[in-house]
């Protein structure tokens, strides 16, 4: 399933529904949602099924900026604060060297 962006107003907040893949390709797409709806804006992130890490990332950075993220599975959570903790250990590019 592609990424699906549902936007829906409920009188004091904006929440963005993110449903399927989300990767780094979507990211224009979704800081494009985010400009029209800041401050009152709501990722509902209970269908996203996949994400990558710069997604992960601008979730966090999100996150930091006041946006909410409502029903964030629980391995993007985990993997939200092992960014901010720079714990992750896993970087894309070097392994590709590696092989």
């Amino acid at each position: 399933m592609t990424l699906k962006i549902e936007s829906a107003f409920d009188g004091k907040a904006v929440t963005v529904r993110l449903s399927g893949r989300i990767e780094e390709d979507h990211l224009d797409a979704i800081q494009a949602e985010v400009r029209r709806y800041y401050p009152r804006l709501v990722f509902n992130l209970g269908e996203a099924t996949l994400v990558d890490r710069e997604v992960v990332r601008f979730l966090a950075e999100q996150e930091v900026e006041g946006v909410e993220l409502l029903e964030c599975p629980r391995y993007i959570r985990e993997w939200i604060a092992c960014e901010r903790s720079h714990e992750c250990s896993f970087n894309p590019t070097e392994k590709e060297t590696e092989l």
